[in-house]
């Protein structure tokens, strides 16, 4: 069988320190083989047992919320529950080779294809069963979801209005009305679940698009395979960084394998895993691997015994799975700004009820009856309320998701897209974000003698022939291909060397190409048997121990003299990692020669000088060394617990420098593109990796974080300890003026030592390489930032990158990465990192556009429709638009467009502003009521009051008539002439309103820029052509209510005369062109009264 596949997972950051002492037990037993190393190559994608595990897709409100704590508490309460049921397994008790028996399955060849068909039958899909649907709940979601439940309110006040309340002449008009509002209530309703179904749609075509696979051993051949199709008895490989798909019985594990239960118990100190029980509770043995729970360290092999509902998270998930719900900022901004809608509202109704009973009722008795006084105040509500306003968001939403969809974006949350509008700060990490994640060996290194790939093929050729005994380039190539994790892909191994695939972490993968290069690694691979693994990790170094299998392996790995000392009994120590960490621990070095000598200042000085040299070419430095171990210097077995701390006390001294690789990463192409982008839209983007500082150096120059020459960078001396002025490079003014750049490069020891003072003027520096550093001290970084009202976006895709993920005003993970990564993450980068700059992009404009719905629905549908009615009561005017025709404005004619301002592209100089500070910039300001009631609601009121009462003017009734008059008229005007009349001046200020609107709406595409600049029509980047039809519903509105003769006996509408079409045009070309004037004062004066004023 071929080597089975491995992927190196993430650099693992846990440390013995971290797991609690209390909780270890006492010489634990692990069973280490060649399996103990293999694992997935395929990231798994987070697979949900149930609403109870932390990722959660909300599709009905597009929340994926992770509210670990809410579930936690959830699963705390009903774990006796979930342990009752579970009294009677025992999988954790019996011995590996009965549960093989059990389930048809064996370690070494798995289950057969046919017992896995016949286990699916049985046991089911590994998914978990929906929980059920509240229809009622659901539905009376739709119905009262936004202004439902005034619009409930409003038609049954206005249906009592007609009767018993009108009677004995009850207004037919106001059945009408009723009949209306009840009408849109049960429209919206209807909307809201066809958006409910539409959004579902979309947040299921973007959970699919995570992979969602696992490796498992089928017919003795590992197979890659959806996690939804394992079943009971599938022999799966654990790594680190998966997310288990199912309750596993741990079979093998490697010394270092430690799992994270936090989400089913909250301990947040990840505990060893071990072959043999610990406990007689399944749910606290820890040779059971848990669904949802994470392997954050070493490797193992499992055979899975339950799926689906049977496993521990799948029982609890019965008990609790109760979805839950939660407002974003943005849904608490839009929350606020109707509050004080309502608030203003509420107040003027309540004026309007003192004003008629303490003098309109007494006074002017005929003038509003009790359900006259209703309607208006039904009226006052619609006319306030931008009813049109959470259909427009629900839009925005959906057409934002898509938007992200199609860019290979996935927002867990709607809070996700809202941060990404205001992120001033991202701290990325380098390996897989800004490189290719694509490594090869360029140089290296024996002693002081380097050379590079093609001229260790030379030298190995060289040594051969000398038919001396010199092996140094054979030792070099065996130490690489032994302390390895990465494996050839069996089904490309007939391919070229660069083509063959290989299940590793990068590193790993290109020194196994580099050994292979010179040598078959099966040859070595074969000689030596694999003891022990301690993987990579925050030690900086991966150790692996060996004994000998066929004594061709001395020859390849040892010099002439240690070969014929190696005894069978004895141990190969193999380690490779940092230079800087290792170097100290050689006190041997093999020459050129391949004989082993000491390692003197000089040669260490020359390793030094290499180290350095290739790192400021940007190149990865690992260092590889050996020792060999003779039988009486170890006490224990590799079975054994302590053999780990044995093996980790010989690797502190007495190594044999073997030599040094140096390994190219490079940046991805459109990385400086990226880069430079996102520093023009006013966000500063820093380097922050586990590498050298030199090496990130030059990385991050390449990348374009660092754009100062070399010797214009600062380190960490340039931070003063004392109170000193900041540097002025940061601007901080709301313009984007060029000033000087400053460059940082930081490493993580250095971190450590900086005061508060420090800490501020880094903070102020534009570029920044943060070189060298833990998980810790990211989390440090992170948190710095944050205390200093910076909005910071994390990217990282490794294990060691969750805390910081999980920290971050925004997580960015690769879907490359990890399962801890993207679990932690606010957000998964499907491809490139180059999506960032659409996320960015489309976080700010969901909530530009938000802004443009909002000043778009405010000056007609609220400030244009209060004044007939403040007229009405207050100055005894007729109310010159009819209550009817105000919800045809806010419900019909104005809600499509505002749908389809939600559709509008990014401005151009979207990511030339600096980001938005929440806490300053908030939706609705004074500045946009400014805009839409002082400015363009103004203009649209007095035109609409202008040309009905220059109707009504033109046919014989002078506004003095109706001033202050409460109904009186002379007695040379007949009550029903002018009752017709007031009918169609009522039609006219509608259409008015309704056609200036148009222009409106083209005025409030841009917020700066002219409309000839950001046309709707003929240029790609910038149209929207549904502005066209939602402006042709309009008008259709305007035909099918003003001209069908049934609509106008009861509603009282009536026809316009044709002129009072095309002046209301005249106006609107004037609101524009003062718009047009606007901005471009604007552009040009940016700090003007009028600027400071613009919304």
């Amino acid at each position: 069988m071929a080597n089975p596949p491995e992927k190196e997972g993430p650099r693992i950051q846990w440390t013995a320190d971290d797991v609690e002492s209390a909780s270890g037990i006492v010489a634990l037993y692990r069973s280490n083989s060649q399996f103990s190393i293999h694992s997935s190559h395929s990231r798994r994608g987070s697979i949900d047992p149930s609403h109870a595990l932390p990722i959660q897709y909300r599709a009905v409100s597009f929340q994926i919320d992770e509210s670990i704590d809410q579930e936690l508490l959830k699963a705390k309460k009903h774990k006796n529950s979930a342990t009752k049921e579970l009294e009677n397994l025992d999988w954790h008790i019996v011995s590996p080779e009965e549960i093989f028996e059990r389930l048809s399955t064996s370690k070494t060849r798995g289950l057969s294809a046919e017992q896995a068909k016949k286990n699916i039958s049985k046991y089911g899909k590994n998914v978990p069963s929906h929980p059920p649907t509240h229809y009622t709940k659901q539905i009376f979601g739709y119905f009262f979801k936004g202004f439902g439940g005034i619009l409930l309110v409003g038609g049954i006040l206005v249906f009592v209005s007609w009767k018993p309340l009108g009677e004995p002449a009850p207004a037919i008009a106001n059945l009408a009305l009723a009949i209306v509002l009840l009408a849109v209530f049960v429209i919206q309703a209807v909307f809201n679940a066809w958006q409910d179904w539409s959004s579902s749609r979309v947040m299921a075509s973007i959970t699919t698009m995570l992979p969602d696979n696992c490796i498992i051993l089928r017919d003795g051949v590992q197979a890659t395979v959806l996690a939804s199709d394992i079943v009971p008895g599938d022999i799966l490989y654990i790594k680190a960084g998966n997310k288990l798909p199912a309750d596993v019985r741990l079979i093998e594990i490697s010394s270092d394998a430690k799992f994270d239960r936090s989400i089913l118990t909250g301990e947040s100190a990840p505990l060893p895993g071990t072959v043999d029980s610990t406990d007689p509770n399944f749910l606290e043995t820890r040779c059971i691997g848990l669904q949802g729970t994470h392997c954050v360290a070493g490797s193992g092999l499992g055979v899975v015994v339950s799926t689906g509902d049977e496993t521990v998270f799948g029982r609890i998930a019965k008990l609790t799975n109760e979805p839950s719900t939660g407002m974003t900022p943005l849904e608490k901004e839009v929350l606020n700004f109707v509050f004080v809608i309502i608030s203003i509202m509420v107040t003027m109704i309540v004026l309007f009820i003192i004003v008629w009973a303490a003098y309109l009722r007494k006074n002017h008795p005929g003038w509003i009856s009790v359900p006259a006084l209703i309607v208006s105040c039904v009226s006052v509500a619609i006319a306030f309320i931008p009813e049109g306003l959470p259909i427009a968001v629900t839009a925005s939403l959906t057409i934002t998701a898509n938007i992200m969809r199609k860019n290979k974006i996935l927002c867990k949350s709607l809070k996700t897209v809202e941060t990404l509008g205001s992120v001033s700060v991202i701290c990325s990490d380098k390996t897989g974000t800004l490189t290719k994640n694509k490594m090869y060996v360029t140089k290296a290194a024996i002693g002081a003698f380097d050379m590079s790939v093609e001229g260790s093929r030379d030298e190995m050729i060289r040594q051969k022939n000398a038919d001396d005994g010199q092996n140094s380039v054979s030792q070099l190539r065996t130490i690489a291909g032994l302390c390895n994790s990465g494996n050839f892909d069996a089904a490309t191994y007939h391919l070229p060397l660069h083509d063959r695939k290989i299940y590793g972490d990068a590193t790993d993968q290109a020194i196994l190409r580099f050994s292979e290069s010179l040598g078959p690694v099966t040859e070595v691979r074969e000689s030596w048997v694999k003891t022990f693994e301690l993987a990579f990790n925050s030690n900086k170094y991966m150790i692996r121990t060996f004994t000998l299998a066929d004594k061709v392996g001395l020859d390849l790995a040892l010099s002439l003299t240690e070969a014929n000392e190696f005894r069978q009994n004895a141990t190969l120590l193999t380690i490779k990692g940092a230079p800087d960490v290792l170097i100290s621990r050689c006190s041997m070095f093999v020459d050129r020669d391949g004989v082993s000598k000491p390692l003197d200042e000089a040669t260490r000085f020359s390793i030094s000088c290499m180290k350095d040299r290739w790192s400021s070419q940007g190149k990865r430095v690992i260092l590889l060394a050996r020792k060999t171990l003779g039988h009486e210097q170890i006490q224990s077995t590799p079975a054994e617990a302590e053999f780990e701390d044995e093996i980790m006390e010989h690797s502190r001294t007495g190594l044999t420098f073997v030599g040094i690789v140096g390994i190219v990463d490079p940046p991805r192409d459109e990385i400086p593109s990226v880069v430079s982008i996102l520093r023009r839209a006013g966000i500063r983007i820093f380097m922050v990796t586990g590498d050298f500082a030199l090496t990130a150096q030059a990385i991050a120059a390449e990348c374009g974080v660092i754009t100062n020459p070399p010797g214009a960078v600062k380190t960490v001396t340039a931070l003063t300890r004392d109170e000193v002025s900041a540097p002025s490079s940061i601007n901080k003014s709301s313009d984007l003026t060029p000033q000087p750049v400053t460059s940082l490069v930081v490493s993580g020891p250095e971190l450590i030592t900086l005061n508060e003072c420090q800490w501020d003027q880094l903070c102020r520096y534009d570029e920044i390489v943060f070189a060298r550093t833990t998980p810790e001290q990211k989390l440090r970084i992170v948190r710095e930032f944050q205390s200093r009202d910076e909005i910071v976006g994390m990217t990282g895709d490794g294990v060691n990158d969750a805390p910081s993920l999980k920290a971050a005003d925004i997580g960015i993970a690769l879907g490359s990465g990890s399962d801890i990564a993207i679990e932690a993450a606010d957000m998964v980068l499907l491809e490139s990192f180059s999506a960032i700059v659409h996320a960015v992009q489309y976080g700010r404009v969901v909530f530009d556009n938000l802004k443009k719905t909002i000043a778009y629905l405010l000056p007609a549908g609220s400030f244009s429709e209060f004044w007939p009615v403040f007229g009405n009561v207050i100055f005894g005017l007729p109310q010159i638009l009819s209550s009817f025709l105000m919800i045809i404005i806010c419900c019909f004619t104005d809600c499509a467009a505002a749908i389809v301002l939600a559709y509008e592209a990014p401005e151009a100089d979207v990511l030339l502003r600096r980001p938005r500070k929440p806490k300053l910039d908030r939706l609705v300001n004074w500045q946009l009521m400014v805009q839409t009631y002082a400015f363009i609601g103004v203009l649209e009121s007095i035109a609409s009051f202008a040309m009905a009462f220059w109707y009504l003017e033109r046919q014989g009734i002078p506004f003095s008539v109706f001033w202050f008059q409460y109904g009186a008229l002379p007695d040379n005007l007949d009550a029903d002439f002018v009752a017709s009349k007031l009918a169609v001046a009522s039609s006219i200020y509608f259409v008015n309103l309704v056609v200036m609107q148009w222009f409106n709406l083209l005025g409030v595409r841009t917020r700066r820029l002219s409309i000839f600049q950001h046309p709707p029509l003929f240029k790609k980047e910038t149209k929207n052509w549904l502005l066209f039809p939602a402006m042709g519903f309009a008008l259709v509105m305007v035909f099918f209510w003003l001209y069908v003769p049934e609509f106008q006996r009861v509603l009282g509408t009536a026809e316009v005369p044709v002129e009072y079409f095309f002046l209301p045009g005249a106006f609107g070309l004037a609101i524009l062109l003062l718009e047009e004037g606007r901005k471009y004062y604007i552009r040009a004066w940016p700090n003007s009264l009028l600027g400071r004023c613009a919304w």
